[in-house]
């Protein structure tokens, strides 16, 4: 295996992917709409960037040939139900067809703690539904005919020196005198972004994953999480504190009720812009972003995750990823 498709390769998390993978030596071909998006990442050796929408099927079935496998990293947080089913839902359908029209069977695909393949319209927001779909779509593709071998990454909130997360709350802290928080006691267990990345590589390297000294086969379904829980509320104000915000105090944190929280979401998405939240969102954090217990985690990969505290540290105060070949490029714009 050595030819690798990364859809979504420009991202927080692809661009991570990307640098992994050129490092295991595979040879990586990242689609994109805009070849500018891919300015970060274009000049990692055994790169290639290549212009066109993912969500042109015949198009996505050209970029498939001559891949031995596809990485799906494609999502987004917030839209209208139309837009979360063609990004979740119609792009694992196109690509299991692709797949399959090009004899392509491995398949990683990044979806989200909460979400179910067997159950998808259990869940309690549009994002995770339409995430369960796109995991059925390529778990159990309709066409029984050609059978991929899929593995789905189902990660908590991830974080790193370029994440929309605790950069948010800090950046936020540093502006506003007080903090209202929708879906304060909302609980996750955040991932870092390296960890995620390995998980993918391990994924593509090892036919097998090494568990108690016996070689088993490598789960379908991997929850990647951190070793920690916190609540929202908790890390708005770590957040704060490690980016030396007010004296490392922060700003007081107000924890909205409901209806007020809700109304706080509708107003973000009437902004102009990305909402910074949405109704979806607090659907989504209705139920708690944490691991179940009953699926596989980072470590059936072979893989401790790394504690958030000391790595957000590091970028929080700093402010500007430093880490790898992506920190070089950074650095010498």
């Amino acid at each position: 295996m050595k030819n690798i498709l990364v859809l979504g390769g420009t991202g927080f998390v692809g661009a991570h992917v990307c640098e992994k993978l050129v490092r295991q030596g595979f040879n990586v071909t990242v689609p994109t709409r805009r070849r500018s998006n891919a300015q970060h990442i274009q000049h990692l050796p055994s790169l290639t960037v290549m212009e066109m929408s993912v969500h042109d099927a015949a198009a996505l079935s050209r970029a498939v040939a001559g891949h031995d496998a596809v990485v799906n990293l494609v999502a987004i947080l917030h839209g209208a139900a139309a837009a979360f089913e063609q990004v979740h839902v119609a792009l694992p359908k196109s690509l299991a067809r692709a797949c399959a029209a090009h004899a392509v069977r491995r398949v990683v695909h990044i979806s989200a703690l909460g979400a179910d393949d067997v159950r998808p319209d259990d869940a309690p927001s549009e994002y995770l539904r339409s995430k369960g779909r796109g995991e059925a779509a390529l778990l159990h593709p309709a066409d029984s005919s050609y059978s991929l071998d899929v593995t789905v990454l189902r990660p908590s909130v991830i974080f790193g020196a370029e994440d929309k997360f605790m950069n948010l709350f800090a950046k936020l802290q540093a502006v506003l005198p007080i903090m209202p928080l929708a879906g304060a006691q909302a609980r996750f267990q955040p991932v870092w972004v390296e960890d995620v990345a390995d998980a993918v590589a391990h994924c593509l390297v090892r036919p097998v994953a090494v568990h108690a000294a016996q070689a088993l086969p490598l789960p379908r379904i991997v929850e990647a999480f951190g070793p920690e829980v916190f609540t929202l509320k908790e890390l708005v104000r770590l957040s704060a504190r490690l980016a030396g915000t007010n004296e490392g105090q922060g700003r007081p944190v107000w924890a909205l009720p409901g209806a007020l929280g809700r109304l706080q979401a509708w107003l973000m998405e009437c902004a102009p812009g990305e909402p910074l939240m949405s109704r979806d969102n607090l659907n989504s954090m209705s139920i708690d972003n944490v691991a179940s217990g009953k699926l596989a985690g980072l470590a059936a990969l072979g893989i401790t995750a790394s504690a958030l505290e000391p790595i957000a540290a590091v970028y929080l105060r700093s402010r500007q990823a430093t880490a790898g070949l992506l920190g070089v490029r950074i650095r010498a714009r």
